[in-house]
């Protein structure tokens, strides 16, 4: 839903459309309600988009495909709205299922480090030590999943990895650590 936005959201602040404005402010109020689910059950959520949401969706899809017809066949609006009438599918999962989001930002944002530094990674040196820089970068985000700080779990784990038994080595994985008495 973002991405979908998104795209609308550029042709209105850059003035290639004056249509765009309206498929924008019923996505707000999508994420309006969104916002006042937050803390819900998963099966009170899905019952409140059903009620609030899903009327919301309709009149956006019944927008998008009427627009799509009186706008310029490949202009940017159409594009744009084009873009979110072939992912409808997924733009509208999240309503049959309270344990979904409204769009994947959070999921972008946790791999954007990692997206970004790409090209620089291009360069490790060799196969082997691209391997092991993956390997610490897996490690590093999933003690950040586990509500670990990732330095003190990376030097606790570097310095007890010598003398622990590789037959118990699952026990030194972040979601098994347990920090040394040390």
């Amino acid at each position: 839903m973002a991405h979908a936005r998104r795209k609308l959201v550029e042709l209105h602040e850059s003035g290639k459309s004056t249509i765009a404005i309206q498929a924008i402010d019923m996505m707000g109020q999508l994420y309006a309600i969104e916002k006042d689910l937050q803390s819900l059950p998963p099966e009170e959520r899905q019952t409140i988009r059903q009620q609030k949401s899903k009327p919301i969706m309709d009149l956006l899809l019944k927008w998008l495909q009427v627009h799509r017809e009186k706008v310029p066949k490949g202009g940017a609006t159409e594009k744009a709205i084009h873009y979110s009438l072939k992912r409808w599918d997924a733009l509208s999962r999240y309503l049959g299922d309270g344990r979904l989001p409204i769009d994947n930002n959070w999921v972008e944002n946790q791999i954007r480090p990692w997206a970004l530094g790409r090209k620089n990674w291009l360069f490790a040196g060799s196969l082997r030590s691209g391997q092991r820089a993956a390997n610490i970068m897996s490690l590093i985000q999933s003690a950040k999943n586990n509500g670990l700080d990732p330095y003190a779990y990376l030097k606790d784990v570097l310095e007890r990895l010598p003398t622990h038994k590789a037959s118990q080595i699952d026990q030194l994985l972040p979601h098994n650590w347990q920090p040394s008495n040390r």
